[in-house]
Formats: C-alpha cells, sequence, structure tokens
C-alpha cells in the first residue's frame, strides 16, 4: 500500500515535468488567484480590525449638573453603573476637563486659567458591546443630576455604518474572489488534463481502476496547489511585515487603534493559502477528469 502510494507519488512529480507547459500555466493562475485572495483579506481583516477599534472607543459622556454635591455623584455614579450592559463608569471633574482641552488643542487655551472653570465634570460610560451605545444614552439622560448624555452623534452613527458595511461587503468580496479563484484555478487544471485524456483513455483500456487513475492526477493538483501558494506566501510574509511597520509608526500613533500584528496574521493566512492551493488544485484535478473515468 504504501509502495503504491510512493509510486504515485513519483508519477505525479513525473507528469508535471512531462506536461511542462501547461503546469507552468495551472501554476501561474494559483499563485495570481491567491496572491489576490492573500491581499484582499488582509485588507478586509485589518478594516475590520481598525472600525471595531473606533467603535470600542465611542463612549457615553454624561455631563453633570452645575452645582450638584459629592453625595448626588455619588448617586448618579451608582445610577450609571446600574444601567444594563454599562461596562464601566468613570469619573472626570471639570478641571481634568480643561487640561485634557489644553492637551488636545494647545496652550493657547492656558489664558483662560484665570477664569471660572466653564467646564462641566463628567462620567465616562462605556458600553459592553458599540451596539448598546445609544440605548445608555437615551437611559442616561433621564437620570437625575444629569445636564445631558451624548456619545459622538452622527459622526459615531456613521462609524458604526462604515463598520457594519465594510464587514457585510468585506465578507460578500471574499466569497467572491474565492469562487473566481476555484473557476479559474479548476478550469486551468481542466484544460491540463483535456491534452492528457488520451493517456487516461489508454488507461481504462488496459484494465487499471479508477483509483488508480485518479491518485496521480489528485496528488498533481495538490503540487500545484503547494508551487502555486509559494511566491503568495514570501509576498504575504515580507510585504505585511513592512506594510504593518510603516503604516503603525506614521498614520497610527494612537494605542487605542492598531492593525493587526504580522505574528497574528501572517502564519494564518500563509497556511489558509497553502490549504486552499491544495484543495482547489486536488479537487480540479478530480472534478475535470471525471468525465474520462465514466464507463
Amino acid at each position: 500500500m504504501i509502495r503504491v502510494f510512493f509510486r504515485h507519488i513519483g508519477e505525479s512529480l513525473k507528469s508535471l515535468k512531462r506536461n511542462g507547459w501547461m503546469t507552468l500555466a495551472s501554476v501561474s493562475a494559483v499563485t495570481v488567484t491567491l496572491v489576490l485572495v492573500g491581499v484582499f483579506l488582509s485588507v478586509i481583516l485589518n478594516v475590520t480590525k481598525l472600525a471595531q477599534d473606533i467603535e470600542s472607543a465611542v463612549d457615553v459622556t454624561v455631563f453633570i449638573d452645575i452645582g450638584t454635591e459629592q453625595a448626588e455623584i455619588d448617586e448618579l455614579e451608582q445610577e450609571l453603573k446600574a444601567l444594563p450592559k454599562v461596562e464601566k463608569v468613570d469619573f472626570s471633574s471639570s478641571d481634568e476637563q480643561y487640561q485634557k482641552l489644553i492637551e488636545k488643542l494647545g496652550d493657547t487655551f492656558r489664558t483662560f486659567e484665570e477664569d471660572d472653570n466653564p467646564l462641566y465634570d463628567v462620567f465616562i460610560v462605556s458600553a459592553k458591546t458599540p451596539e448598546d451605545i445609544k440605548k445608555i444614552q437615551k437611559s442616561a439622560e433621564k437620570l437625575n443630576f444629569v445636564k445631558e448624555a451624548s456619545y459622538g452623534g452622527l459622526t459615531s452613527d456613521k462609524i458604526m455604518d462604515i463598520s457594519k458595511n465594510v464587514r457585510i461587503y468585506g465578507l460578500a468580496g471574499t466569497a467572491l474572489l474565492l469562487f473566481v479563484a476555484i473557476f479559474l484555478i479548476s478550469n486551468t487544471i481542466r484544460i491540463t488534463i483535456i491534452s492528457r485524456k488520451r493517456e487516461i483513455q489508454i488507461m481504462r483500456l488496459v484494465g487499471a481502476k479508477n483509483g488508480f487513475i485518479r491518485w496521480p492526477f489528485f496528488l498533481e493538483g495538490a503540487w500545484i496547489g503547494i508551487l502555486g501558494s509559494i511566491i503568495p506566501i514570501l509576498l504575504v510574509t515580507v510585504t505585511y511585515s513592512k506594510a504593518y511597520e510603516i503604516i503603525t509608526k506614521n498614520f497610527l500613533s494612537s494605542a487605542s487603534y492598531s492593525l493587526i500584528p504580522p505574528a497574528e496574521l501572517v502564519l494564518g493566512m500563509n497556511i489558509a493559502m497553502v490549504t486552499v492551493g491544495v484543495v482547489i488544485g486536488s479537487l480540479g484535478s478530480i472534478l475535470s477528469m471525471r468525465r474520462f473515468l465514466k464507463i
């Protein structure tokens, strides 16, 4: 059994060499489609990750009425923590809000240090999921001692809509691209097998069983998938690490937002590309030669 298996491996390798141009065409088809799959998936996964980071950074800001006593502030804090879907409640005084304003907008605002602080004490309320933000904001507005509750309004709504659209269209686009990849690879391999139909017919005439005929082609398709995934793996490994370094350094200085680290994405992406290449190559070979194995 083992000897037969190794014989099939040897035959599949000889067949690759013997049908050099068709093998090159098949490998090229696998390479091109897997490069597209790798690039597309990398972009979609990272855009989705950034959208989720942005969603997670949206909090409800609860402004406390000016003149509210400390005991009433403590009472309001407990009521906010008791609201459904609330993850965390942090207090920020008007003085802290003023310092944040200076850090964000510059030292020009220090000229107002001698004046009365016009800012409110606030509670920063974090939700368990981004979808709970609106419900928490509406509930917080109804509580006593609350001047206003805000979560960013239309800007935050747009961010949430964008993140949902990215996930929906991203998954649809990925599925479409994989379908195109399967179609291209299967048809290229089908051309390879059609060009060798005489060889298959001769094997049938001398009494070879379907399994004996099928195995070398199955393994040949797997080899094509493996060979076709080499360049995409190298491109994803090298290019993504460089892109991650450049984008993180120049565009994503905030700790709240980040791309997927290469250590987490590259290995999984490479395994996926090899698997997709082998599966499509093997299935493409089997499906393409079914017509030649019918009795």
